[in-house]
């Protein structure tokens, strides 16, 4: 993927204390990462979000504000020896459930996955989770008021 952006749409769902996140394994173990993905031809960013929240989590949201956004360029991370031409643009949106508050492995989970977990607020810093750099936006209970640019971060 070299030469190319992608722009990934993501989930930022918190219900009492608690934000959903997909969990992934690789070599060192398991590791966390909000619900989303890129965004298809023809989609706006919100269709994305609900898309991507229902193939991986089975749960339905309604997408709110924009709130935090992150470039990832993989060649200036610990994952450039796997994919170093990847260069990937993240909008993290404020999303809220719609009906009933039930969360399982969806029916096109990303590579990688192996589950959902709701993971307490309070936890987040005992947890490896991509991108760090959000834990200290959501460690304070909601996002940011405006939408704030993280940078090249991981």
């Amino acid at each position: 993927m070299t030469g190319d952006i992608r722009v990934s749409a993501k989930a930022i769902v918190v219900v009492e204390g608690r934000i959903l996140l997909t969990r992934h394994r690789d070599s060192d173990g398991d590791w966390y990462a909000l619900p989303g993905g890129g965004q298809r031809h023809g989609e706006t960013l919100s269709e994305a979000v609900v898309r991507e929240c229902i193939e991986e989590t089975g749960l339905r949201v309604r997408c709110g504000r924009l709130v935090l956004v992150r470039d990832y360029i993989a060649r200036n991370h610990e994952f450039a020896r796997e994919d170093s031409g990847a260069h990937q643009v993240e909008l993290m949106f404020e999303c809220e459930p719609v009906g009933e508050v039930r969360v399982r492995l969806g029916e096109s989970p990303d590579d990688m996955q192996t589950g959902v977990e709701w993971v307490e607020l309070e936890s987040l810093e005992a947890v490896r989770i991509y991108p760090r750099a959000i834990v200290r936006f959501l460690k304070e209970g909601s996002p940011p008021s405006g939408p704030v640019y993280l940078g090249d971060v991981n």
